[in-house]
């Protein structure tokens, strides 16, 4: 893995603005065929990770699981292999339940919304394997009381586990950019974030298994950034949070 040179760091901010205005018109006119279920084949190579489930009121082609899909999945792989040597497969985007042994295969997934997650029993199961196996899993887009019900989820496959508050200091925010502030507002509501992690022996100072954005969305950063959308400087932000993310999750 290349290491963040102050040199680069720079020319690294305005490559997050820039390629994703390249990637754009690859993504456009997919979506029909990603909701389809077409996953990549395992080869090895790092592969952005979403995770699929079935919420009461939605159904496949529109769930909670599904926002920002597809154009937040490839957006941000890209950076991945601008920035790191990490080797990345950018053809497309993985979409699994927790059921699916094929999840196993790759050590980060992403789950959108679980303030409207509902997990099946051999789910929960599934997801306990996953995270003692060594995965990691990052909860994104979710807000207020939703917490709740991501707390409620998360006692099913880790009852002895507890959500622990994390701050800017936490390597997880400096394992490839060093930021300075991880207070980038929800994009929608403008709501300030808190993070919390979930750590073996609900110890901070070991292996984190998941990271939680609560109050946030940073897939929706990402899902417009090659559109002008939203504001230049926070869309930066949450794509170091992103690529931080994935190279904490793949080193730990």
């Amino acid at each position: 893995m290349k290491k963040p040179l102050r040199s680069r760091r720079f020319l690294c901010v305005l490559l997050i603005v820039a390629i994703p205005l390249v990637a754009s018109g690859q993504i456009r006119g997919r979506r029909g065929a990603e909701l389809a279920g077409a996953n990549l084949p395992y080869t090895g190579q790092f592969v952005f990770t979403r995770i699929m489930y079935g919420s009461p009121g939605w159904g496949f082609g529109g769930s909670s699981w599904s926002h920002d899909y597809p154009r937040a999945d490839h957006h941000l792989p890209r950076l991945l292999e601008h920035l790191t040597s990490i080797d990345v497969n950018l053809g497309g985007s993985n979409v699994f339940t927790w059921d699916d042994p094929e999840v196993f295969k790759f050590p980060v997934a992403y789950l959108s919304e679980p303030g409207f997650w509902q997990l099946t029993d051999s789910g929960a199961k599934r997801l306990r394997e996953y995270f003692l196996k060594g995965g990691f899993v990052i909860f994104d887009d979710f807000e207020g009381e939703q917490l709740y019900n991501l707390e409620a989820q998360l006692k099913r496959t880790l009852p002895e586990y507890r959500l622990i508050e994390i701050d800017v200091t936490h390597p997880i925010f400096q394992s490839f950019f060093e930021m300075k502030t991880i207070d980038i507002p929800h994009p929608m509501y403008g709501l300030h974030p808190t993070y919390y992690g979930i750590f073996e022996n609900n110890d901070p100072t070991q292996r984190m298994l998941a990271i939680i954005n609560h109050d946030n969305d940073i897939a929706e950063y990402w899902e417009w950034s090659d559109t002008g959308f939203l504001p230049i400087d926070l869309t930066n932000e949450a794509y170091k949070l992103g690529v931080n993310y994935m190279i904490y999750g793949m080193t730990h």
